[in-house]
């Protein structure tokens, strides 16, 4: 070869390997990724931890719960004052005790009976207010009624015994009826709908 430069012997200079920019920028990308990767899963928790609760209160919320009242079919069958007939007995040895409890019952609504002494099983052993005895129907309908009127009496049914009338046997415990304006009350809430809970339904 000519020229200023010549070339002798059998070896060359080498020239040194040029860098592998491909692998490096392998390298690179999957760096990228296995941090994309990781970024990802890190969310994936928080949201585990945060977002779940956050999901299961919206749904609480979002879920409604009604419960359905329904009307006592007892207040329903509650005879009125005017519908009850009491037999007024006086069990004590206080004469005239029988007659001024009838005329009392009677301006309240009250049928009158039949009004006169007790009979011997129950006169003068009735310890406490009165004893209001009836029919077994009367346990749940007449007697609660006339129960407003002597709150303290004994609510006592026979079996074997005929017809709708109660007895208001009085005691020697006793020391008039309850005052009107309380029975009146009571008697008000007695005759009033009771609601009672039905089963619950929710709504989501």
């Amino acid at each position: 070869m000519g020229g200023q430069y010549k070339i002798t012997g059998d070896k060359y200079p080498r020239m040194r390997p040029a860098r592998r920019r491909g692998r490096i920028a392998f390298v690179a990308v999957a760096c990228v990724t296995v941090l994309g990767v990781l970024g990802w899963g890190t969310l994936q928790l928080i949201d585990v931890f945060t977002g779940g609760d956050k999901a299961s209160a919206a749904g609480a919320a979002g879920c409604a719960t009604t419960a359905r009242a329904s009307a006592s079919p007892a207040a329903a069958v509650l005879p009125k004052p005017g519908q009850v007939t009491v037999n007024v007995l006086n069990a004590t040895t206080r004469s005239g005790l029988a007659q001024k409890t009838a005329d009392e019952l009677k301006k309240r609504g009250f049928r009158v009976g039949d009004v006169s002494n007790a009979p011997k099983e129950y006169d003068k052993k009735v310890a406490g207010t009165g004893l209001l005895l009836g029919p077994a129907a009367a346990l749940k309908s007449s007697l609660p009624v006339l129960g407003t009127q002597l709150p303290a009496a004994e609510h006592r049914t026979d079996a074997a015994r005929k017809g709708a009338a109660v007895d208001l046997i009085i005691g020697n415990g006793f020391k008039g009826l309850a005052k009107r304006a309380a029975a009146d009350t009571a008697l008000a809430e007695l005759a009033a709908p009771r609601s009672t809970p039905a089963a619950q339904k929710k709504s989501c």
